[in-house]
């Protein structure tokens, strides 16, 4: 965990509304300031996979970035705050990316072409402080392979909900559980944020100009 208590130093800002990312900074003892950033999150195109997520995250916090100042500068909120932008994009993909699906039949195309198969899951995530040159990123990826299971079941899964929201039409956390054979690496990763790498990552950032 952090060792000091960085919110007497600094405000964090999620840029995004994305409830697991919240959660998980809830979890380790942060209350971030939740400013969805309102950017397109198209695919590059020309990008690899692992670039794409960066370069979405970026945009994410240089948007972010862009409005607190302004509203600093405008006296909307304490200029002397320091603000601490963190963005993040997590893709799932395999044989190319694969979001969020558009509708019950596309969760239910997904499901059906990832059975019994390995994907992988990659967070893109950026980190600045408002104001000032210095910026983070970096790409964190795992890997998840889904064991057998009937139509049925997807389509049961379908109904509750909870795949609508998510990329690959899933959640490791959620009802989907039972239906991952293994996963590597971070499981906070697969869920939308990886909190490890990016614990480490920030406490290199923050300490450099200390």
């Amino acid at each position: 965990m952090l060792s000091y208590n960085i919110e007497k130093e600094c405000r964090f800002v999620l840029a995004s509304a994305s409830p697991r990312r919240v959660e998980m900074f809830r979890r380790e003892g942060f209350s971030p300031e939740v400013y969805p950033a309102r950017v397109e999150e198209g695919d590059p195109g020309s990008l690899s996979v692992e670039e794409t997520v960066m370069f979405l995250a970026l945009k994410k916090a240089l948007w972010v970035e862009r409005e607190i100042l302004r509203e600093a500068a405008e006296g909307k909120r304490p200029a002397q705050l320091r603000y601490c932008i963190v963005a993040a994009d997590t893709v799932v993909f395999r044989e190319g990316i694969i979001g969020k699906p558009k509708d019950e039949a596309d969760a239910l195309r997904i499901l059906e072409d990832l059975r019994g198969r390995e994907h992988s899951v990659a967070s893109g995530v950026a980190l600045l402080e408002a104001g000032r040159p210095r910026r983070l990123l970096f790409c964190e990826k795992s890997l998840v392979r889904f064991g057998d299971y009937s139509r049925e079941e997807i389509l049961d899964y379908i109904a509750s909900g909870e795949p609508m929201d998510k990329a690959g039409a899933y959640a490791i956390q959620g009802g989907w559980a039972p239906h991952i054979r293994e996963f590597r690496g971070s499981r906070d990763n697969i869920i939308g944020f990886p909190w490890e790498r990016f614990e480490h990552e920030f406490r290199a950032f923050w300490r450099k100009d200390r």
